[in-house]
């Protein structure tokens, strides 16, 4: 596969498009999961020197978050587009998993602003060994 630059975006057809999410999805799951742990370390250095979380930890949390939403995103467009049952029902189990993670997340988010940094750290780690957890788990499913 050809690294990843406007030119490989631009050379792809409409007809390739699905694949092309489908490579997309493969090659940045690793890349998706270190972001979110590092934003989770940080987040969790911050609490323990008990700071607040500023601004460029805001960017950094929201950056990643969004490049791990994507993700799932993009495996659920490769799982509806493609009927990829090849990549097992625990991989799409733990990106739903993720999916509701944030919905929770948002739902108390109040309870979050205590102590944001140690609340949004270990969020960030949560959501890290979840993503861990679906790449282990490609092509297994449940049940046999």
């Amino acid at each position: 596969m050809q690294p990843l630059t406007f030119q490989v975006f631009a050379q792809v057809r409409p007809e390739d498009f699905d694949s092309f999410v489908g490579s997309l999805h493969r090659e940045l799951g690793i890349p998706a999961v270190i972001v979110m742990g590092i934003v989770g370390l940080w987040g969790l250095g911050l609490a323990v020197m008990r700071k607040e979380p500023g601004t460029t930890y805001g960017w950094g949390a929201a950056i990643a978050s969004t490049i791990l939403l994507a993700q799932v995103g993009m495996g659920l467009w490769v799982y509806i587009t493609q009927d990829a049952e090849w990549a097992g029902n625990q991989h799409v189990f733990y990106g739903i998993v993720i999916l509701f993670t944030f919905s929770f997340a948002y739902i108390y988010r109040a309870e979050f602003s205590k102590r944001p940094a140690l609340s949004y750290g270990l969020l960030a780690l949560f959501l890290m060994g979840l993503g861990i957890r679906g790449i282990m788990n490609f092509g297994q499913s449940f049940g046999g």
